[in-house]
């Protein structure tokens, strides 16, 4: 099973059972993965012209998303957690700790995912 389904999977039972660093950190991660795949901007303005010819029918209007390889799903989520650590290593007053602790379980529940097969 993908990384990407098993984020997906996990997302409603993390819901379910309520836990917001696991929500917080799945949300965020499939959508930077959605992003990942994002068509790049200048190939969107590309595709740009006259009205005149412009293309008709069904469909036409859809630009094909990039995909990204299983490695790739991989880095973007072990880009997520070091982000994750990075920040939290950054807020170093007494008044953040709570912030920090956050976002070092946030990073705790992706460096799950990519230690095995069984995020649980």
């Amino acid at each position: 099973m993908s990384l990407r389904l098993r984020m997906r999977q996990a997302l409603p039972e993390a819901m379910r059972a309520r836990d917001k660093a696991a929500v917080s950190a799945l949300r965020t991660t499939l959508a930077a993965l959605d992003n990942a795949e994002a068509v790049p901007v200048g190939e969107a303005a590309l595709r740009g012209g006259s009205l005149e010819e412009s293309p008709v029918g069904a469909g036409t209007t859809e630009a094909v998303r990039r995909e990204l390889s299983e490695g790739g799903v991989v880095d973007v989520v072990r880009a997520e957690a070091a982000e994750r650590l990075a920040a939290a290593a950054q807020l170093t007053a007494p008044a953040q700790a709570d912030r920090a602790a956050r976002l070092r379980a946030e990073a705790a529940v992706l460096l799950r995912f990519l230690d095995g097969p069984d995020p649980a």
